[in-house]
């Protein structure tokens, strides 16, 4: 590894599909990265994960200085176990902490990882310079983290930031959490799937992003789905900004390549149902590091709570 980089810290951020890894420095700089898929099972993915590690220390090429992770689910601080994993229910209830100390050869500090992709941004990200921000990541499904005065605000258990099972839509469908009409049933690309359904004669084999390259040439019922979710995704935004009245809100995740197409919408509808003057001093935009920001998160959350 080159020496530019001085000490490294692995990420490693589990989610709904993917798992996203890599190595960073302590200003976030990008070592390397990867990707592949979420096992089914729990054994797996802990193979998976020593796997991967071994990876890191190779490419580190020395001592990697610590390790992160992000974890779906509602993750309780006191416990250092996940509670609920609506897209990963293998990891409910296990005791996580003894079996990645083994599989990291160390001390790891994880958390939820939507909670780390807001620390992400924040440290090294489009929320850097930023007191208070939150972050919602749209993807498979919906994810949300805070920080306040400068720290990760977790709740009093690590429960808070939970964005995405707020009921938006009480006669809406059944969320993987068990209720109905959550803010996920909504904005996430199964819901944009389901919008477009509802109008268009398509086959059962159309993906999100065929929706996205439709909507980009005019189609009005792939923009209409766009539009849809997007304006649920302002419902939330709006409520963020009158219960917090946060500097910065950044939109991440992979549905955000519709650009546009989700966040016009979705700034419009906040604009409407905020306090105006609770809208004009907060900035909304597109959060900086992609896909990366849950590792790199993790990263350097473990970075920093690993100090002595």
């Amino acid at each position: 590894m080159p020496p530019k980089y001085g000490s490294l810290h692995a990420g490693f951020d589990v989610g709904g599909t993917r798992v996203k890894y890599g190595l960073c420095a302590s200003g976030g700089a990008v070592a390397f990265e990867g990707e592949t898929a979420v096992p089914e099972y729990p054994d797996d993915l802990f193979a998976l994960l020593k796997k991967l590690f071994r990876t890191l220390k190779r490419e580190a090429g020395s001592a990697v200085d610590s390790v992160g992770l992000g974890l779906p689910g509602l993750f309780d601080v006191e416990d250092r176990i996940i509670r609920r994993s609506p897209h990963c229910p293998c990891l409910d209830g296990l005791p996580l902490l003894p079996r990645l100390e083994r599989i990291f050869e160390g001390p790891v500090f994880f958390h939820n990882e939507a909670d780390l992709a807001a620390y992400g941004e924040y440290a090294a990200g489009a929320g850097q310079g930023a007191d208070s921000l939150v972050l919602i990541t749209v993807g498979t499904g919906i994810g949300s983290g805070i920080v306040l005065n400068g720290k990760l605000w977790e709740g009093i258990r690590g429960y808070a930031g939970e964005l995405g099972h707020v009921r938006v839509n009480p006669g809406g469908e059944h969320c993987a959490c068990g209720r109905v009409g959550c803010l996920e049933t909504e904005v996430s690309a199964p819901a944009v799937l389901r919008h477009y359904k509802a109008r268009a004669a398509c086959g059962d084999d159309i993906r999100p992003e065929d929706i996205l390259r439709r909507a980009v040439k005019g189609d009005v019922n792939a923009v209409f789905a766009f539009s849809r979710a997007g304006r649920a995704l302002g419902e939330g935004i709006a409520l963020l900004i009158n219960v917090l009245n946060p500097e910065c809100i950044l939109v991440g995740g992979g549905m955000m390549r519709a650009g546009g197409l989700l966040l016009d919408p979705a700034l419009e509808q906040a604009r409407a149902l905020s306090f105006k003057a609770a809208f004009d001093v907060c900035r909304i935009q597109k959060a900086g590091l992609g896909n990366s920001a849950g590792w790199i998160g993790a990263a350097l959350w473990a970075a920093d709570k690993g100090k002595p």
